[in-house]
């Protein structure tokens, strides 16, 4: 095990107690750590550890500003049969040593990669299934081009592998490169995690220093492989990722400091190095691009990267129903235009042509780039959920359909989706633990790839909870999270936590002098669940007015039962248990706690309306009523963790 650290301050602490609280017995591995010149005190630290623990030992190296000279200074001094590299961001499993080498042992792999999760964005494509002899392309290996890897140390050296020490991103990735051409075997495990990726540095690396590390990298790609589709899809994977793309993002359209240099610099490899052949292997997106690189006009590629920036993918909620603890959803997916529009296609003789922005100049594209009947039929979604606090992925099932939509001469293309989400098989055979799983949508298009959530809309919705009784009886929540993201609640707090997650879903009825409010209640125990009141305070005033709340039952997994509270209202000199003008936050208030409703009520000139809390509490804390604790778990480090564990030992709604 081989760490690198450089002034961490306290931010490796987790990877540090990872490495050392691993399952394997201490004499059956080593951790290394290779400080970089640290001044914050780590290396005193570290030092500390290793004269109590004979497992561990510290190289000190003077600064050199990467990590890259001192992974190879780490391979050089290991004694084991495999080397697992990780930086001081990363926290491992604490199993993750044990079954990675179990698993490399038995496969005989020369590399073995483990299941890598990030607590934001997208999941890995990699890790969808086990694969004893995993290739390249197949497995889509070169995502994983970050060096955390089980190697073994006798195939590094016998291949005198090792890090370009003056190299950046680029040359990083080479050496996963490398390992991959070169290895016998190659394995991955993806049943279970193995390591949490910690943030990584943005680095800008200079253009001219990304070209030169490139071109080497497409000579080891030339040593490795053989001309012909392989190589060919190799290459493409490089031309998307460092050649093209960046010339979409943000910081080259909003930016024109040594913009015409770098456009040459790119013009100059992509003339060279890649060969019209590879644009078969691109998006729409990026073909445009390399047209407009091949034909100099720096000032097309400007205008189209300030257009494109904006498009983006929605997923529409077209149905939502139980089967019996399956969550059946039905989406649409489309892309969207920077004008917020569906994207619509010119179609002639049932093939569909993509349209550039208007201030493209057409004569650059010709039918033959913008062609996408191709990658139009290879489209799929795929479903995933994620934990909202681990940060854990898992994929669903899904069925897709490819459907044409004509409007007005041009042609709209949705993904149309049917998702099952079983919460007791749905993470790789095991139920789903408890908490709160959003729900994210992936779509594939030939070469292009966009995700997203399913929002907030006014389709279809049920308020409906399930009791699933595998392992053991759950309830089982879909709503709306505060962010407007389709959720799953697996085991609420309390009674009163269950009807929060849905209270987006609240109505208000006025009669006369008094309001109903009617809140959705996704499950009424046998009960009728404990004594309960509407809590209403105003924003800006010391007033609040408590109203008892009637919860009536509805049909068992048909529908959702309701909260019904009769609350006065007065629209001048309202009195004390009055609701007057103002706006006015929610909760439910019991014998035991409060908590907090995600609406507040909105009245303005004797008129009552329903509005998201967030639009006159933006601080609120969707895990309940914002108290002083709640106000300290959100900044101290590591308080969110003991407020889970204290809120972790109630009572569950079930057993009360």
């Amino acid at each position: 095990m081989i760490v690198n650290v450089h002034n961490p301050g306290d931010t490796a602490d987790e990877c540090i107690r990872s490495v050392l609280e691993q399952t394997l017995p201490p004499d059956e591995y080593e951790v290394i750590f290779v400080d970089d010149g640290s001044t914050d005190g780590i290396a005193e630290r570290l030092d500390t550890v290793a004269s109590v623990r004979r497992n561990v030992r510290v190289l000190h190296l003077p600064y050199t500003g990467t990590p890259l000279r001192g992974r190879n200074v780490g391979i050089a001094s290991a004694r084991g049969d495999y080397v697992y590299l990780l930086d001081q961001g990363d926290r491992l499993e604490r199993g993750a040593l044990a079954l990675m080498h179990g698993r490399a042992v038995e496969t005989e792999a020369d590399v073995l990669v483990g299941r890598l999760v990030r607590d934001a964005g997208p999941p890995m494509v990699a890790f969808e299934a086990n694969s004893e002899r995993a290739d390249i392309l197949r497995d889509r290996l070169l995502t994983l081009l970050t060096p955390h890897k089980l190697y073994r140390r006798a195939f590094l050296e016998q291949e005198r592998l090792g890090f370009a020490v003056s190299g950046g991103k680029v040359a990083e990735q080479a050496f996963s490169l490398c390992a991959y051409l070169r290895a016998k075997i190659i394995a991955v495990l993806a049943d279970e995690v193995c390591c949490h990726l910690g943030e990584q540095e943005e680095r800008v690396d200079e253009p001219a220093v990304v070209v030169t590390e490139l071109r080497a990298l497409l000579d080891v790609v030339d040593g490795g492989t053989e001309e012909g589709r392989q190589r060919d899809r190799i290459y493409a994977f490089w031309y998307r990722s460092m050649v093209l793309r960046p010339f979409l993002t943000p910081r080259f359209a909003g930016s024109s400091v040594d913009r015409g240099l770098t456009f040459t610099i790119f013009r100059e490899l992509v003339l060279e190095r890649f060969p019209e052949r590879l644009d078969r292997y691109l998006p729409v997106h990026l073909r445009a691009v390399a047209s407009m690189m091949r034909a100099g006009r720096l000032d097309q590629l400007v205008s189209f990267a300030n257009e494109s920036r904006r498009g983006e993918l929605r997923a529409e909620l077209s149905d939502v129903r139980w089967s019996g603890e399956v969550l059946e959803l039905g989406l649409a997916v489309e892309i969207h235009t920077s004008a917020g529009e569906p994207a619509r296609f010119r179609e002639e003789e049932d093939r569909l042509y993509w349209r550039p922005p208007g201030s493209v100049d057409q004569t650059l594209l010709p039918d033959a780039v913008t062609d996408v009947t191709d990658a139009v039929a290879k489209a799929r979604i795929e479903v995933y959920v994620r934990q909202e606090e681990t940060g854990d992925v898992y994929f669903v099932p899904v069925v897709c359909d490819i459907v044409r939509i004509r409007e007005g001469g041009r042609v709209r293309v949705q993904v149309h989706g049917q998702a099952r989400i079983d919460v007791t098989t749905a993470a790789l055979g095991e139920a789903l633990p408890s908490g709160l799983w959003a729900v994210h949508v992936r779509m594939y298009g030939g070469a292009h790839r966009a995700a997203t959530t399913v929002r907030h809309s006014e389709g279809p919705f049920t308020c409906l909870g399930v009791l699933a009784e595998r392992p053991r009886r759950r309830l089982v929540v879909p709503c709306w999270s505060d962010d407007g993201e389709l959720s799953l609640c697996i085991e609420p707090r309390s009674f009163s936590h269950s009807i929060a997650l849905v209270s987006r879903g609240t109505t208000v009825t006025r009669q006369k002098r008094h309001i109903y409010v009617v809140v959705p209640v996704p499950y009424v125990p046998p009960s009728g669940g404990p004594a309960i009141e509407l809590v209403l305070r105003h924003t800006t005033r010391h007033r609040e007015i408590s109203a008892p709340a009637l919860v009536e039952p509805g049909l068992p997994g048909r529908t959702a039962g309701q909260l019904v509270a009769k609350v006065p209202v007065a629209r001048l000199l309202p009195g004390k248990d009055q609701l007057g003008p103002g706006s006015w936050a929610s909760s439910l208030r019991t014998d035991e706690s409060e908590t907090g409703l995600r609406f507040a009520l909105e009245m303005r000139g004797g008129r009552i309306e329903i509005v998201p809390i967030t639009a006159v509490d933006p601080e609120h804390d969707p895990m309940g009523r914002d108290t002083p604790l709640r106000r300290l778990a959100r900044r101290v480090p590591g308080a969110r963790f003991v407020l889970r564990l204290a809120r972790a030992g109630r009572h569950r709604y079930l057993r009360d």
